[in-house]
């Protein structure tokens, strides 16, 4: 039972309670993809105080990487009519190479909340600037983002707002602005949704960005809330900002995006999360230092309380592996998955939670696991080799091999029999009969690839 007093105060170790390798895994994988071994390593050396705060802040982006990443993203790379694949890409090596993982990682929080697919924006500039809105506001004010939102081209396109104008108004931007984006169902009217559609009329894309046409504009007064005005588009954003579901509503989701997606979690934890929210003017940076400090994001009740998505599972494996795969095949994999970025299946984004997971998707998540760590697929070849990562750590018997491998992937959170199974694997693959032009070094990586791939599919290793 969880108790609302002490939940949102800071965590501090304790013996009973220590900081850990398992505390280090398990804000890696929350508050970003996954973490590195020299990234464990550090976590544990630095203390909680250190680590959090470099979580939170970042790291300045190395040089390199912004230079590429905005060869990647410029119109020449990537026009207007570039393939999904190229988008998804684009994003996935940010993921993986970025030095403010936290803030890829709320990015995709919000990819999720205000889901907008390129099937039918059909604009790969329109989505890069989407995402670049998105990923701006990620750990800064939801309040300027959210107001934004109603002219991202993107966005007009998506909903319809585009087609929306005085003497016909279309209401599909302004019913998922209240029920998705802000306030959640039962918390405003159907005349609250008609007199807002008027407010969001006039709307067109003019070079690119979201403009307001005043002859296509209903100008008329209307009425919401309790408020009476000739609203524009911006001004309805503010008065669903100024209701009280609103902080509430985002709290909770955020509340399930970090902490647990399995409850309900109780107006008692809600509700001073949403009133600091309020206050601090939306502040969401504030808000997940808040969350990603306490007591209970370090508590039994958040470990291991979600399943990964898709998108979580592959980043896992390339960065603990520490990997340099190609993005574009690995994007493409995640299709079988049931996730593909700048893609998702509705308006209300990817379910999430258990819906990850059936027959389909885990055999893909099998098969991706094996291309990633074989070295015999093509499309990965051997830049994500657990062979290479063993011998670079200094792994060299079976037991080393296992604990490693759990260490990185696990924290060794296992049960004694799971890494009894894995080293009886590795003890009975020495007696396969393998082909005779194979030395004692391809045997050995061979095994070693195999039992990596067996970490790689045990359930503890499917939850976030």
């Amino acid at each position: 039972m969880t108790d609302a007093k002490t939940a949102w105060v800071p965590y501090q170790p304790t013996d009973a309670n220590p900081w850990d390798r398992r505390k280090v895994g398990h804000l890696y994988r929350r508050a970003g993809f996954g973490a590195t071994p020299a990234e464990l390593d550090a976590g544990v050396k630095d203390g909680h105080a250190k680590t959090l705060d470099r979580i939170l802040k970042g790291e300045p982006e190395a040089e390199d990487f912004i230079r590429t990443s905005a060869f990647m993203a410029s119109e020449r790379s990537m026009p207007p009519g570039a393939p999904q694949g190229r988008l998804s890409a684009w994003w996935l090596d940010r993921m993986l190479k970025s030095a403010h993982p936290l803030r890829e990682k709320l990015t995709l929080f919000w990819h999720n909340h205000f889901a907008t697919s390129n099937l039918k924006v059909q604009n790969a500039r329109l989505m890069l600037a989407h995402y670049q809105l998105m990923q701006k506001h990620a750990l800064g004010s939801f309040r300027d983002m959210l107001i934004s939102m109603g002219t991202d081209p993107a966005m007009l396109v998506w909903l319809d707002t585009t087609t929306s104008t005085k003497g016909n108004p279309n209401e599909n931007y302004a019913r998922e602005l209240m029920e998705l984006f802000s306030l959640g169902i039962g918390n405003y009217t159907e005349r609250d949704i008609r007199e807002a559609a008027k407010a969001f009329t006039g709307y067109e894309i003019k070079d690119g960005k979201g403009t307001l046409n005043t002859r296509q504009h209903d100008s008329s007064e209307k009425k919401l809330f309790g408020k009476s005005g000739k609203f524009k588009g911006d001004d309805i954003a503010k008065l669903c900002l100024d209701q009280e579901a609103c902080p509430r509503f985002i709290v909770r989701k955020l509340y399930r995006f970090l902490i647990s997606e399995s409850d309900n979690a109780p107006a008692e934890l809600i509700d001073p999360l949403a009133e600091e929210y309020r206050t601090s003017g939306f502040d969401t940076g504030k808000l997940v230092s808040t969350i990603l400090r306490s007591n209970l994001f370090f508590s039994p009740h958040a470990y291991r309380a979600k399943i990964k998505s898709p998108v979580e599972f592959a980043t896992g494996i390339v960065r603990g592996l520490e990997g340099a795969v190609g993005t574009l095949p690995l994007a493409e994999s995640l299709e079988s998955l049931g996730q593909v970025l700048f893609a998702p299946p509705s308006v209300k984004g990817w379910d999430g939670g258990p819906a990850w997971l059936n027959a389909q998707t885990l055999l893909g998540r099998n098969n991706l696991a094996l291309a990633l760590t074989s070295t015999e697929e093509p499309r990965f070849g051997t830049r994500c080799d657990p062979a290479i990562v063993l011998a670079k750590h200094g792994a060299r018997t079976d037991a080393e091999t296992v604990d490693f491998l759990l260490g990185v992937f696990l924290q060794s959170d296992v049960q004694p029999a799971a890494r009894d199974k894995l080293l009886e694997y590795l003890a009975t693959a020495k007696s396969v009969k393998y082909p005779v032009y194979w030395t004692s070094d391809d045997v050995s990586n061979h095994r070693v690839r195999a039992v990596a791939h067996l970490v790689l599919t045990l359930p503890e290793f499917q939850l976030n």
